[in-house]
């Protein structure tokens, strides 16, 4: 349950920033609004990163258009290296400044993480029902996919209610226990993103569009044309950032363990530089569409993407 403290801080935030929110990030209200040029206290609390080849499984509950699981599918294959789009900025290279992370959490052992595509799983017959929790059937569904060298994500479509769902989070996650995989239990990490089209686009799909508090600047045109899956896009990539530097909740992130900021969501609402309140930066946009990005990835698509605090500077490092 959201307490009445929580409801208040969002209220705050979204005041004064318009910045998407997850329950890894809800506490904002002492962060300076100008990300891009106060340093941030940044902080590696000695836990695991993820590492290796992971695998990312798509959990799509609920109904989605083969064209909007493209959208995800294609940034997720987009975040290779391997496989990088030709045309810069890109997404590989927006995905690459997370090694400075790894570099900082073992100076004397060089690791790394490569993210893929995995499975996708299609739940389109509501087997939980439209009104779900994050904490218990959240993870149940999460659990679906593979749960060794994994990450799970949980994708609900704009009709699906979900607790906390815009009042406080349009996205979290977290690690849960797996089934015994070759005699031992180990943890999993698992990622839940709501489709707010319906249900709070000026809160959780921003800047495309109206936002519900703040300064009220025009609604910037969506890269994929859906305003939903954009958003989506949006919060999915701040938190896979957050999944891999705090997988388990002692990793990299500033503030408390239970409200932690982190990789993205300690520079919300900045996109591109010179960001403010009511604005996402200076971004680029499709000639022929009209529509903004700063990000590149396969098959010709286009992305925003959030900045991601650079722990070697302090600041929020943006792609354009």
């Amino acid at each position: 349950m959201v307490s009445s403290a929580s409801k208040q801080v969002f209220s705050f935030v979204l005041l004064l920033s318009l910045f998407h929110f997850s329950s890894a990030a809800r506490s904002l209200a002492e962060t300076n609004s100008d990300q891009t040029q106060q340093p941030i206290l940044f902080q590696y609390h000695n836990g695991p990163l993820l590492t290796g080849k992971i695998s990312i499984n798509l959990i799509w509950y609920g109904k989605f258009k083969p064209s909007q699981r493209a959208i995800v599918s294609d940034f997720i294959t987009s975040l290779s290296t391997s496989s990088p789009s030709t045309n810069q900025p890109s997404v590989a290279t927006w995905w690459k400044s997370i090694e400075k992370y790894y570099h900082l959490s073992n100076a004397k052992k060089t690791s790394s993480i490569s993210l893929s595509l995995g499975n996708q799983i299609l739940d389109e017959s509501y087997s939980l029902g439209k009104s779900l929790s994050v904490g218990t059937q959240i993870i149940q569904l999460a659990a679906k996919g593979g749960q060794s060298n994994a990450i799970n994500v949980v994708l609900t479509s704009s009709d699906v209610l979900i607790d906390g769902f815009c009042s406080s989070r349009c996205g979290t996650h977290g690690s849960s226990k797996s089934s015994f995989i070759r005699g031992k239990s180990s943890k999993f990490a698992y990622i839940w993103v709501g489709n707010s089209e319906t249900q709070c686009p000026g809160q959780c799909a921003w800047p495309f569009h109206q936002p519900i508090y703040g300064p009220q600047s025009p609604p910037l045109v969506a890269p994929n044309n859906d305003v939903g899956l954009d958003g989506m896009i949006i919060n999915l990539a701040g938190l896979l950032a957050g999944t891999v530097t705090n997988p388990f909740g002692n990793g990299f992130y500033q503030g408390p363990k239970e409200a932690p900021l982190e990789a993205a969501s300690a520079c919300p609402g900045v996109y591109g530089k010179g960001a403010y309140p009511g604005y996402a930066g200076d971004l680029l946009v499709d000639a022929t569409t009209g529509a903004s990005y700063n990000a590149n990835g396969l098959s010709g698509k286009k992305y925003l993407l959030p900045a991601l605090f650079d722990p070697s500077t302090s600041t929020c490092s943006t792609l354009v």
